[in-house]
């Protein structure tokens, strides 16, 4: 199935752990440290364990919309427009979008709206700062055929980033709850990449 189809076909779980990774996958342009985004995390597998809803969490359990609250006051800076019209610059508003727009009732609806949006923004963002030649020219409507299955002459990071979302949405459908820890592993592999792209784009504006 294409992203598209498979976002469309997830669970709640499975939204709430999509979106989250593709938000954890760019934590390197929100200026946290790898383990900021644990709490959530934490909340899914938690819910795993008991309620189906996420609306409540057990005893001692975090909570998904405070976990959320708590990130958004460590990292959320809105976004100005023209602030920075470098690729850099936009791919930092879009994250910061994407940590904004998360929602802090984890519903199948709200969380469907979410993951959509944070795939669409993760692939543009691995876009922007892809350096391989031509990049760059991908617009959104690159992106747009690329979650929908046309994925031919893609660049290597967007190409991998797709294959990481498909990935996890894939293994969080056949695995439930106990896909959570491979997905994450997942992130964590894309995090580690997007944060080396970062890194040597600063040192070559250097």
């Amino acid at each position: 199935m294409s992203l598209v189809e498979l976002i469309a076909q997830a669970d709640e779980r499975s939204l709430a752990a999509s979106g989250l990774a593709c938000l954890d996958r760019c934590v390197p342009l929100l200026g946290g440290d790898d383990e900021i985004l644990r709490p959530l995390w934490a909340s899914l597998a938690e819910s795993g364990a008991g309620s189906e809803s996420g609306s409540g969490s057990a005893e001692g359990s975090p909570d998904w919309g405070e976990c959320v609250e708590q990130a958004r006051a460590k990292l959320y800076v809105p976004g100005t427009p023209g602030a920075d019209a470098s690729a850099e610059g936009e791919a930092v508003t879009l994250a910061h979008r994407m940590l904004g727009a998360a929602p802090a009732e984890r519903t199948a609806e709200n969380l469907r709206e979410w993951a959509d949006a944070c795939s669409v923004a993760a692939l543009q963002i691995h876009r922007l700062l892809d350096a391989t030649a031509g990049a760059g020219s991908e617009g959104s409507a690159s992106v747009t055929a690329r979650r929908e299955g046309r994925t031919q002459d893609m660049s290597p990071l967007v190409a991998a980033e797709l294959r990481r979302q498909v990935a996890i949405l894939e293994l969080l459908s056949a695995h439930g709850p106990a896909g959570l820890r491979q997905a994450r592993e997942l992130s964590t592999e894309g995090r580690r990449v997007l944060r080396a792209v970062v890194s040597r784009r600063a040192r070559g504006r250097a």
